[in-house]
């Protein structure tokens, strides 16, 4: 993405606390009173920007794997013009690597003049598989000004800093999502200040933050924090192959038990104490180890998948979407050579058993072009993310209002780089609506511009009134092609519930 952080920019974003002027801090809308103290950000004649806002104390030293601790308040203004740094993380997919740990911060935009009553909250959880990402990377001011909502995008802690869990220690494998109701919290506190309603919050996110959206319905602590939620290509049934069953497929959430078994020996260490004492860059060697937030735990009772089927989710209007093709984007990811037809079946019957590998072969056959991969992602998205986002629609429909839709535009110019050719393209790959709804830099058509346009409007009335503005059950959403879209029969998923 062209507007990617640095390395070094990421960096750079350090407290500061300045004085600004008494006239402009009086009349132009450039300083805030948090709760923690006064900010100052950057004003324009559309917007303001706001940055790099603690809502959590450090989770360093004694802190680190803890649920997250009240911030401190701070004397003066607070320089609030650079935005939140990233968490610790490697590089992956383009994106830069870091080594910040003190990194729970979120960033708010609004639009420029003063509403003439308290605006629609829109709060931003980022994906990035639970192990990558940063709020900062999206760019939300087309998103607040042409709905004249608030946008915030938070911070979570990811990978080993967020989901690592040891015997005996509180909150294990529920850091991250403890730390995304901290900043909810934050957002009940101050929304006000920056001319937002906090009872008419709306929480959104994609792929790992679309699935932390599900943890916050499934989660008891999460009541009263947000009135609306948007789940985008992150439904709480998301699954994959398991690594060690031939035929199961495994959901994202793992039982606390499992993940406190799991960080007994890390890094080599008899206890917690040489744990907090290792550094980042040494934890960051098994930072992928621990990508799955923990149930049973306080933040977190049950698995939201079991949540989510008996009903036991907070009960709000939700949108719950998807792309067409989601696999695309890590098809060639698992599979980075081509595949050739002959093995397919045995694929099959590796990925799905022997006893069901043939029926999935009659309902994808090959389709002649010498390389099965392409096949590989039609399957995997209609079993692992299309029909389960269908799911989740069906399940929380019964307690609540329920949008669905389905990014379809198959020519958004793929913005990961260092991606090989894939058989077909890429079409509408995982995380390919995002450049539609903020500002990446990613060129769009004249078409995709008016696509844009319309999904910003539909997301931004959803956050008003939990209608987006459709009455399809499903609002397939592609450039000179809005409409109904027949999902089910799409994504064959009456043949995925059968088998």
């Amino acid at each position: 993405m062209s507007r990617m952080l640095t390395v070094a920019a990421a960096a750079a974003m350090a407290l500061a606390v300045v004085q600004v002027p008494a006239a402009a801090a009086a009349g132009d809308g450039r300083v805030v009173h948090t709760d923690k103290g006064a900010v100052s950000g950057t004003v324009t004649s559309t917007y303001r920007t706001f940055g790099n806002i603690p809502f959590a104390a450090p989770p360093v030293g004694a802190n680190r794997w803890r649920d997250p601790q009240p911030a401190a308040a701070w004397q003066g203004v607070r320089d609030a013009t650079t935005l939140a740094p990233f968490c610790a993380q490697n590089g992956d997919l383009g994106q830069p690597s870091s080594q910040t740990e003190d990194c729970l911060h979120l960033n708010v935009v609004t639009p420029a003049k003063n509403p003439g009553k308290p605006r629609p909250v829109m709060v931003w959880i980022h994906g990035g598989s639970f192990t990558g990402g940063s709020g900062s990377l999206y760019d939300a001011r087309s998103l607040a000004t042409k709905n004249d909502v608030v946008v915030v995008t938070i911070n979570y802690r990811l990978g080993v800093f967020g989901y690592f869990g040891y015997p005996g220690l509180p909150g294990s494998g529920a850091f991250g999502i403890a730390d995304q109701q901290a900043a909810l919290r934050w957002v009940q506190r101050n929304a006000r200040a920056f001319g937002g309603n906090p009872r008419n919050v709306t929480v959104f996110g994609e792929s790992a933050g679309g699935l932390s959206v599900c943890a916050q319905l499934a989660s008891p602590r999460a009541a009263g924090l947000f009135a609306k939620a948007i789940i985008q290509s992150g439904a709480c049934g998301v699954d994959s192959p398991s690594a060690t069953a031939p035929g199961e497929f495994e959901h994202v959430w793992k039982p606390r038990a499992e993940v406190e078994k799991q960080g007994v020996g890390t890094l080599g260490c008899a206890d917690l104490a040489c744990l907090r004492a290792q550094p980042v860059s040494a934890l960051l060697t098994v930072h992928g180890q621990f990508s799955a937030p923990a149930f049973d735990t306080a933040v977190l009772p049950i698995d939201p998948v079991v949540a989510q089927r008996t009903g036991r989710m907070h009960h709000v209007p939700t949108m719950v979407g998807s792309t067409h093709d989601e696999m695309t984007l890590f098809t060639p990811l698992v599979w980075p050579q081509p595949v050739p037809e002959a093995g397919y079946r045995a694929l099959l019957g590796q990925v799905f058993g022997e006893q069901k590998a043939d029926r999935v072969l009659a309902r994808y056959p090959v389709n002649g072009n010498g390389d099965a991969r392409d096949e590989l992602a039609r399957i995997l998205t209609d079993k692992s993310w299309s029909c389960t986002s269908r799911t989740a629609r069906k399940e929380l429909g019964r307690y609540a209002h329920v949008s669905g839709y389905e990014f379809a535009d198959r020519n958004v110019p793929v913005f990961f780089p260092g991606l090989p050719p894939f058989p077909g393209g890429y079409g509408a790959f995982h995380a390919s609506e995002l450049p539609l709804l903020f500002d990446f830099g990613v060129p769009l058509t004249p078409g995709q511009r008016e696509l844009s346009d319309y999904m910003i409007a539909a997301w931004g009335r959803f956050a008003r009134t939990g209608d987006p503005g459709w009455r399809a059950d499903v609002q397939s959403l592609a450039a000179g092609a809005v409409g109904p879209a027949d999902f089910a029969k799409d994504h064959k998923c009456e043949f995925w519930g059968q088998l």
